[in-house]
């Protein structure tokens, strides 16, 4: 009868991306998970490398056999080339001089070489790995981005990518050279004499329990000094991010106060990883220089008793010698290790993550033509948090080329709303259809040359004021980008610009105002020529003589294009042609501006009736 051994079922969903990024305690059968994620990463990457590493580790095993051989060599000169040379015969004494002299440069010239290709493979794997992530980041969800703070995502970035291009730097020639060493002395010291090399690898005994401590306490502490610098990059990045806020409220001495604090998270993470390595490096020494000792007075007893030639024992030293200094310097290579795995293990977190919205390559039940714009929205359901919908079993349909203002309180729905539109998010259940065709079922080009949005942050990217306008559709002529600025007002914007169209808006657009920064996002979605427009508060930072000339300009724009207008001014609903005010989720008014007006007792009417109150 057999038995067959399982594994626990593991809920990785519930670590899956930020198991990295937690200072709790992991389960052990997450962490076998987690290390198992990590390797697959590590082997992907390296994967397409196989013949070049193949290649590059061929030649740091022969280097290192020709440094191998060298104290050999030595040992044969003592014992044989001296003794001829005193009878007069040199041949052997220039052998061994020539041998080493050989030795030494393959040693030199293959380290080289492997030092090169190991570089160049890394920094090749470390460029497919920033891509990845960076490209998976862009893929991810909205509903991911406003879980992981951008101080995160920068921390992964930079951070974790530091961590692992120092590894490199520490050298993987270490690494190979020191291992292949290691093995090498071991084998060679048994050829010698066996005895001698009992005593000689009886140290690995110490030396095993020493790196085992050295590896369980050590993994630890990385991880805490991973976390820790990620908390003060997440800090400070969020603070400079805020900066407005920070000198508006007086936060300075408070943030001063955290990151204090973080710092010094940081500090004592970073001294007991370094106390660890101050306990495992003299450590090896120490073992290393009691294990020469031992062996230089066993070997001296052989040596005496005629055992042993004194060339083998000064061979036997010369190996000893190579033999723990190799450890010493993985001790060293190991701490740039920890911190690298711990960055790896970080950014395959990141890579773990799956977007909540799938988007396939390739569009299902798309129109032949352009896109008219017709709106279905049918049975959806749908919340941010399981178990708390925001909207239940709603419908809505918009003819194409209507514009719809929406209206209602804070969170009513309207946000909620635009966002299923422009498939931001799923519902849990129903669907949203423009031409029939399910948002679901779209490409990203179909998708986009569907429905375009622009909300109420306006983002501006480092760049001039064309280059943000084109960023709706990049491959839009410069005619192209200026028509669309003037359909907008933005012409009004750059008039006052001393470079026109190619004047710089900034960090972040600051050079512009809030208002100014809307006409070129506007600017910016029309210049995509969507079917359905989707202005999400686009309005709310507008002033009043900025507010009239977008409103010009939309009469115009949004004629033959579906529009959905969500906004709190009575002055923006004004120009739709269909008014739905929600509550709790629900529609509960729709019709013309003009007849919800006169019906009086709804809701659109008091919000009419407080904003004319507030004009007075």
């Amino acid at each position: 009868m057999t038995t067959t051994e399982t594994t626990p079922e593991v809920d990785i969903e519930q670590w899956r991306g930020v198991a990295a990024d937690t200072e709790d305690d992991i389960p052990v059968a997450v962490s076998v998970v987690l290390r198992r994620r990590t390797r697959n990463l590590i082997g992907s990457l390296v994967r397409p490398y196989k013949r070049q590493a193949i290649r590059v580790l061929l030649a740091i095993v022969v280097g290192t056999a020709a440094s191998m051989a060298i104290p050999a060599l030595v040992g044969i000169g003592i014992d044989s080339g001296i003794s001829d040379a005193r009878r007069g015969d040199h041949t052997t004494i220039a052998l061994v001089v020539i041998g080493i002299v050989l030795c030494a440069l393959t040693q030199a010239w293959l380290t080289r070489v492997f030092i090169l290709g190991s570089g160049r493979i890394g920094q090749a794997a470390v460029l497919e790995l920033r891509r990845r992530v960076f490209t998976h980041f862009q893929d991810l969800s909205l509903s991911f981005h406003e879980r992981y703070t951008s101080g995160r995502m920068i921390s992964r970035l930079t951070s974790d990518f530091d961590a692992i291009n120092a590894l490199l730097e520490a050298g993987l020639d270490t690494l190979v050279t020191s291992v292949l060493t290691i093995i090498t002395i071991t084998v060679i010291l048994l050829v010698l004499d066996w005895p001698l090399a009992l005593v000689s690898l009886a140290s690995l005994i110490p030396l095993f329990f020493l790196s085992r401590w050295y590896q369980r306490r050590s993994t630890v502490a990385y991880r805490k000094t991973r976390d820790a610098i990620a908390l003060v990059i997440i800090h400070f990045t969020e603070s400079l991010r805020g900066i407005r806020a920070v000198k508006a409220f007086r936060r300075e001495p408070r943030n001063d106060e955290i990151f204090r604090d973080l710092d010094e998270r940081n500090r004592e993470a970073m001294t007991e990883s370094f106390q660890l390595l101050t306990v495992y490096w003299p450590g090896i020494r120490m073992v290393g220089n009691v294990t020469t000792a031992l062996v230089l007075l066993y070997g001296g007893d052989r040596v005496i008793s005629g055992h042993m030639g004194v060339g083998v024992l000064a061979a036997f030293v010369l190996y000893l010698r190579q033999f723990f200094e190799p450890m010493a310097e993985v001790s060293q290579f190991y701490d740039s290790f920890q911190g690298a795995a711990a960055g790896i293990e970080k950014l395959a977190g990141v890579l773990d993550e799956t977007p909540k919205v799938i988007i396939p390559a390739v569009s299902t039940g798309a129109p032949d033509g352009l896109f008219r714009g017709e709106v279905h929205v049918e049975d959806v359901t749908f919340g941010y948090r399981e178990g708390r919908e925001i909207v239940r079993d709603f419908s809505l349909h918009i003819p194409a080329g209507q514009t719809v203002a929406l209206l209602g309180n804070t969170g009513a729905g309207k946000s909620t709303l635009a966002r299923l539109l422009a498939r931001f998010y799923d519902p849990i259940s129903g669907t949203v259809s423009i031409d029939g065709a399910d948002l679901r079922n779209l490409s990203e080009v179909d998708l986009r040359r569907a429905v375009a949005m622009v909300t109420q942050e306006s983002f501006m990217f480092t760049g001039s004021v064309a280059e943000n306008i084109a960023f709706g559709r990049p491959d839009a002529t410069r005619a192209e980008i200026e028509a669309a600025g003037r359909a907008v007002g933005v012409d009004a914007v750059v008039q006052h610009l001393r470079n026109g169209y190619d004047e710089s808006v900034g960090k972040n657009g600051g050079r512009l105002s809030a208002g100014q920064r809307q006409l070129i996002a506007m600017a910016r979605a029309l210049l995509g020529d969507p079917a359905v427009l989707i202005l999400d508060e686009a309005s709310s930072s507008l002033d009043a003589p900025t507010e009239r000339l977008v409103q010009n300009a939309l009469k115009t724009v949004l004629v033959d294009r579906t529009a959905l207008i969500i906004a709190h001014r009575l002055s923006t609903a004004a120009i739709a042609d269909r008014v739905l005010v929600m509550a709790d989720g629900r529609i509960v008014e729709d019709g013309t501006p003009a007849d919800l007006l006169a019906e009086g007792t709804g809701e659109y009417a008091a919000l009419a009736q407080q904003w004319r109150q507030s004009l007075v």
